[in-house]
C-alpha cells in the first residue's frame, strides 16, 4: 500500500509538471513597448516565429516599457519582455527605481544598441544637456525607461523636473511627436534605436536638432550604471544631421522568466538565432547582429535554457 501510495504521488508530480508545461505551452505573454516605438513590430515577429516552432504555443502581446517589462516578468504579469540592459542591472541589484531585487527575471538575448535620444526644436537654443532649463519637455511615461533616463540626465547635470518650464509625459511617441510638431513642447526624449520611425517623422516635418551627450555626463551615468556607454548617432541618420551625435548607450535584450520550462526557452533562443535575418527585417539594427553577440553577459542570470543552446553553439 505504502509503495502504491508513493507511485501514485510520483504519478502525480509528474502529471503536474507537465500540465505546468502545457499552461505555459498554451498561452503565454509577452510585454513590447509604447505604440510608435519598434519593440511593438519586433515583437511581432517574434510571435509568428515562436508560435511556429513550438506546437500549442499563444502568445499575448501587450504594451510596455524597459523599467515596466522588468517587473511585469519578476511579479508574473508576462513570461517574456522586451527591456534594457542598464535596467535589468538596476532590477537585479535591487536599485532605483526598483525598491527590491527581481527574484524571477532571466537573459534570454541581446538583441541591439538602444540610445538615449534628445530632439529639440531648431530654434528653442537647445544645445546641450544643462539648455533643458526652463524649457517644456516630452518624455515617456514615469518608470518608462526614456522617463528614468531624463531625470537621471538632468540629475548629474544639476537639474530637476521643477527646473523645466513643464514636463509632459505621454504613452506613445507618436503623442509625443504631435506634440512637437505642434510647437507645445521645445524637446522630446526617447530610448530607442536609430533611426527611430517615431523621430524620422518629426525630422520630416520640423526643424530639430540631436542634442548630444558630453563626455561628462556619459561618465557620470556610468558611475551609476556600468551598463551605459557612449554611442554614436552616425551623421545622415535622420534628415538634416550632417554630423556625428554622441549619446547615452546602452542595449536591448530579451528577458524571460525564469521559470519557464528549459525546453521552450531552449527552442526559443534557436529559433532566434537561425532567424536573424528576419528580425534584422524589422530593424536594422541587427543585421550584424551574431550569436556570440546574443549570449554576451549583461549582467544578470542566464536562463538554462538559453545557456544550454549557447553551450551547443559555441557562443558559450
Amino acid at each position: 500500500m505504502k509503495k502504491l501510495t508513493r507511485l501514485t504521488l510520483g504519478a502525480l508530480a509528474v502529471s503536474a509538471s507537465l500540465a505546468t508545461a502545457s499552461a505555459y505551452a498554451q498561452q503565454i505573454t509577452m510585454m513590447t513597448g509604447p505604440q510608435g516605438g519598434v519593440w511593438v513590430p519586433l515583437g511581432g515577429a517574434l510571435k509568428g516565429m515562436w508560435e511556429k516552432a513550438i506546437p500549442g504555443l499563444s502568445i499575448t502581446s501587450t504594451p510596455g516599457a524597459g523599467i515596466a517589462n522588468i517587473r511585469g516578468v519578476d511579479e508574473g504579469k508576462a513570461q517574456i519582455g522586451f527591456s534594457n540592459s542598464s535596467s535589468a542591472v538596476d532590477g537585479f541589484m535591487g536599485k532605483p527605481p526598483f525598491k527590491n531585487k527581481t527574484k524571477n527575471v532571466c537573459q534570454l538575448a541581446n538583441l541591439y544598441p538602444q540610445l538615449f535620444q534628445v530632439i529639440a526644436q531648431k530654434d528653442a537654443g537647445v544645445k546641450s544637456f544643462k539648455d533643458f532649463k526652463g524649457k517644456r519637455v516630452v518624455t515617456q511615461p514615469r518608470g518608462n525607461t526614456g522617463e528614468a533616463l531624463t531625470a537621471m540626465v538632468l540629475e548629474v547635470n544639476g537639474l530637476k523636473y521643477d527646473d523645466l518650464a513643464r514636463m509632459n509625459f505621454q504613452a506613445s511617441y507618436t503623442d509625443a511627436v504631435s506634440m512637437m510638431k505642434d510647437g507645445h513642447v521645445d524637446i522630446f526624449t526617447l530610448g530607442t534605436a536609430a533611426p527611430s520611425s517615431s523621430v524620422m517623422d518629426l525630422a520630416n516635418s520640423r526643424d530639430v536638432v540631436l542634442v548630444p551627450a558630453d563626455d561628462a555626463t556619459i561618465e557620470a551615468m556610468r558611475k551609476i550604471n556600468p551598463a551605459y556607454n557612449k554611442i554614436i548617432i552616425k551623421a545622415n541618420t535622420y534628415p538634416g544631421q550632417t554630423e556625428d551625435v554622441p549619446a547615452v548607450g546602452y542595449y536591448t535584450h530579451l528577458v524571460v522568466a525564469c521559470d519557464l520550462p528549459e525546453d521552450m526557452v531552449y527552442t526559443m533562443v534557436k529559433t532566434m538565432a537561425e532567424n536573424i535575418d528576419t528580425m534584422a527585417a524589422v530593424n536594422k539594427g541587427m543585421e550584424s547582429l551574431t550569436v556570440k553577440e546574443m549570449a554576451a553577459d549583461v549582467g544578470i542570470p542566464m536562463h538554462p535554457g538559453a545557456a544550454k543552446y549557447y553551450k551547443e553553439a559555441g557562443a558559450l
